[in-house]
Order: structure tokens, then C-alpha cells, then sequence
């Protein structure tokens, strides 16, 4: 699925900032299959020890580093042949995370002597939104072509996968309740697969020179709404749930109050819907073939059938 051959990264040292997380492990998996060095810096690197298994001896590394300190982030740079930022959050400190901040970090990668830097933003990054996480994605991307104007800067749909907490939560959500809200059922979403997001990273990390200095958004070929998304996981899993379908003014009150499963900037972010504006570059920019939902939904959704993967298929489900 690559672009460029794939002993571009071979023997190379990429350290992934954040790459404890959901997207990192699957980006590590990438890149050990690539030839690649991988080191994972994160607070918490204990939470990827899985990704060790993955590699041959000395080819995974693991160091716990705050990317808001200089000193931590210099230290866990040393010696990287490309650099991947993965941090983000949707609360605390997000200006220094993930918004202004990003800057030192595109910095400290620079003058780690690093070819290449890769900065994982969002589709929806807007500086001009009254949400902080759009605002500071946005305010992050120029802050790190800035400080390292070569960086590629790839922005993600939503990102699914059989270990996400999306399509999954969903799935599992089904399976035992039998009435479901649905917030904000017209937003627009266009999922886009976690191994595709990897092996375009990857792909940005091995050739600075085809992808530096450009934005690129990363979404699936398909664009479907929150109610029709719904639907599709009901279908795979041969159920028949109630959907309570939210208007806004009833969701954004549920949103606003406290112990509730999304807050309200999620809220206004799911309501702007995530799909490719088609102004970036997209995917197949990168030699990325997006791969639909459909390939997978049937089999992920299988365990939370009735009788697992003894229960009747759907006929339409896809």
C-alpha cells in the first residue's frame, strides 16, 4: 500500500511522541514491518510494552517523556531520523499539548537532526472555532510548519478500528442495551480505517522530499451520518435496537451536564461533522487505496451477536 519502497525507513530511527496511544500502536506495527527502528515516547510508555512482541531484539525502544518539557523532549529526540507527533487531548492544558506548543516540539525534532516530522492534527482544526480543540489543532499545524516548515501535517476523519472507541463502543453499546440515543443523527462522518492513517504516516515519514511542507487529509471512501452509522452496526450485528434520535436542543442540554458521555464541545465537533473539506490533499496523495467500512463491520460486530459468530447473519448487513 506504500508509496515509496519500503526499505525507505529500514534501519532508521522514528520516535513516535504519544505513541502509547490507540493510533501509535498500529503506527509502530507499520513501521517495524517497514525495517524501521521505532521508539515510543510517551508519559506512560509502559502502556505499548505490548508492542515489543512486534519487533526483533533492539529494533523497539521505550522512553517516558513530557512534550512540554524541553529537556524531556531533547532527550527522547536524540539520534531520530524522523520524528511523529501524536500527542493530543481534548481537555487540559491544549495550548500547551497540542496548540502553540507544538511548535517546540517541530523545534526540538529539528534540532534533533531529524529528516523528517510528521504532525497528526484533525480534520475540523480551525483557528478561528469557539472549541478549543479545533482552535488549538489549527494553532498547532502553523506552529509546527514554523518552526520546521518541511513537516508534513496529516489530518485524521475519525479513525476506525476492531480496538477504537468508536464503531467498537457502538458495537458493544448494542449489544446490551435495548434503546439507544443517537446525538446529533444528520452529522456527517467519513471514517477512515487506523491501518490506512499508519501506512500514510509511514509513508510521510519515509519520503520528506515528496511530503514535506504539505497538508493532507486523511478520510475513508465513504461519507455516512450518525443515524445511518448507527444502523450499519445494528445490521451487523442482526439487532433491532430502539433509536432515540436527539434533537439539538435536547442534545446540547444533555451535553452541558455532568457525568454524561460527551461534553459539549464534543458536541459542537460532532455536530460540524468530520469529513474531508477537499481542499488538502487526501489519502491517495500519499499512496494510501482507502478501504471502506463495509470490509470489516460484518466480522468485527460478530462477537456481540447473539450467539457470537453462530448467530444469523443480516441479509443487508454490509
Amino acid at each position: 500500500m506504500s508509496m515509496s519502497p519500503t526499505d525507505t525507513l529500514y534501519g532508521k530511527i522514528v520516535t513516535i511522541l504519544g505513541g502509547s496511544g490507540f493510533v501509535g500502536k498500529h503506527l509502530a506495527q507499520e513501521l517495524l514491518e517497514r525495517g524501521a527502528r521505532v521508539r515510543i515516547a510517551s508519559r506512560h510508555p509502559e502502556k505499548a510494552f505490548s508492542i515489543k512482541a512486534l519487533g526483533d531484539l533492539g529494533t523497539v525502544q521505550f522512553a517516558r517523556c513530557d512534550v512540554t518539557k524541553p529537556d524531556s523532549l531533547a532527550a527522547v529526540l536524540t539520534g531520530s531520523d524522523a520524528v511523529v507527533n501524536l500527542v493530543g487531548a481534548f481537555k487540559g492544558k491544549l495550548d500547551d499539548i497540542q496548540g502553540e506548543g507544538v511548535g517546540a516540539i517541530a523545534a526540538a525534532a529539528k534540532a534533533s537532526g531529524a529528516a523528517s516530522f510528521v504532525h497528526v492534527s484533525a480534520i475540523g482544526a480551525d483557528a478561528g472555532s469557539d472549541v478549543a480543540y479545533a482552535r488549538t489543532k489549527a494553532e498547532g499545524e502553523a506552529a509546527a510548519l514554523a518552526a520546521f516548515p518541511e513537516a508534513t501535517i496529516v489530518r485524521p476523519a475519525v479513525i476506525f478500528a476492531p480496538d477504537d472507541q468508536f464503531v467498537m463502543m457502538f458495537g458493544r453499546m448494542m449489544s446490551t442495551l435495548p434503546v439507544l440515543p443517537i446525538f446529533a443523527p444528520e452529522a456527517k462522518l467519513q471514517p477512515v480505517f487506523v491501518d490506512d492513517v499508519a501506512a500514510a504516516i509511514a509513508n510521510a515519514a519515509g519520503d520528506p522530499f515528496a511530503f514535506g511542507g504539505k497538508t493532507f487529509e486523511l478520510a475513508g471512501p465513504e461519507v455516512v451520518t450518525m443515524r445511518g452509522l448507527n444502523a450499519r452496526i445494528a445490521r451487523a450485528e442482526n439487532r433491532e435496537p430502539g433509536f432515540i434520535e436527539l434533537s439539538d436542543g435536547l442534545g446540547g442540554l444533555i451535553a452541558a451536564l455532568p457525568f454524561t458521555p460527551i461534553s459539549t464541545d464534543q458536541y459542537k465537533l460532532l455536530k460540524a461533522g468530520s469529513v474531508a473539506s477537499g481542499a488538502a490533499l487526501g489519502l491517495e496523495d500519499l499512496g494510501v487505496a482507502p478501504r471502506p467500512m463495509g470490509l470489516f463491520l460484518e466480522r468485527w460486530m460478530t462477537q456481540f451477536r447473539k450467539h457470537g459468530r453462530f448467530g444469523a447473519k443480516h441479509p443487508s448487513a454490509a
